[in-house]
């Protein structure tokens, strides 16, 4: 019939905004660290990286933020190579990204105002009070209250200082944010509302997310997929369902702990939900 649409069979596919490719780093010879991993990161998602303590998880952010080099291999970061940049190309793309650091690295001796105004003061041109306002919603973003700019770190909470980490990693409005453990050595309460922080920026902000984190329910309440490093390499990756009920022995192995509460997550066993097949490699 004249004047009908029908919906397109092409199904969008979001932009590639990571790509590590063949990524080979050692510190020690002959005992390679990460050896030729593969991984790719979408734009709009959060990405989860799990794997034991050691293995490389905290040197793969810090080589994708051209903080470190690669012993072989390289990242693209929207199509462009990260360690080809020049100096200027890499404070833009940096610019773009936000970066929560294990041990949230703030500033003891600055206020948190001076923490969370730190890059705006050191890249733009706004004004004091351009920076208060930035920090105090930055603050009120993250559940904290606007007069704690006036406060230091040594004044803080463990699970606050995340929290003005990440105040502080979008200050600049960027589109993506690297989470370094970011729930490391909080308690439960802490551990849950820096998971739905996490959900929030993606929801409001539109953030792309990597997160390596250690804390199974973080991975699986607030990742669209999860990686597991293993023996240097991506061969696991996959959405949290399939995660869940995997039958490859590292996957099992490694969630073993935190099986029985993962799976009693509602998302996971949806009424009519069928197990899903195997995580593609």
């Amino acid at each position: 019939m004249a004047g009908t649409r029908h919906p397109s069979k092409t199904q969008h596919m979001p932009a590639v905004l990571f790509e590590l490719r063949g990524l080979c780093k050692a510190f020690e010879a002959d005992v390679p660290l990460i050896e030729n991993a593969n991984l790719t990161v979408y734009e709009g998602e959060t990405l989860a990286i799990i794997g034991e303590s050691g293995c490389g998880k905290s040197v793969l952010l810090k080589i994708m933020m051209g903080l470190m080099e690669p012993d072989a291999g390289e990242v693209l970061f929207r199509g462009q190579s990260v360690h080809a940049m020049d100096q200027a190309a890499l404070d833009t793309m940096r610019q773009q990204v936000g970066y929560v650091f294990q041990n949230d690295a703030l500033f003891d001796s600055m206020s948190v105002l001076d923490n969370i105004g730190y890059a705006m003061r050191e890249h733009t041109k706004a004004t004091d009070e351009d920076i208060l306002a930035r920090a105090q919603d930055c603050l009120e973003f993250v559940g904290l209250e606007r007069w704690r700019v006036r406060l230091y770190p040594a004044e803080l909470s463990g699970g606050q200082r995340k929290r003005v980490g990440i105040a502080r990693a979008i200050a600049m409005k960027p589109k993506v944010l690297l989470y370094d453990e970011p729930t490391q050595g909080l308690d439960p309460q802490s551990i849950t509302r820096i998971a739905n922080l996490i959900i929030r920026l993606r929801k409001e902000l539109s953030a792309t997310s990597v997160v390596v984190t250690h804390d199974m329910r973080t991975a699986f309440t607030a990742a669209n997929r999860i990686a597991l490093l293993h023996e240097g390499r991506f061969e696991y990756v996959g959405s949290p369902a399939q995660f869940a009920y995997h039958d490859a022995d590292p996957v099992k192995e490694f969630i073993a702990d935190a099986l029985e509460e993962i799976q009693e997550l509602p998302f996971l066993r949806a009424p009519g939900d069928t197990l899903p097949g195997p995580v593609p490699v």
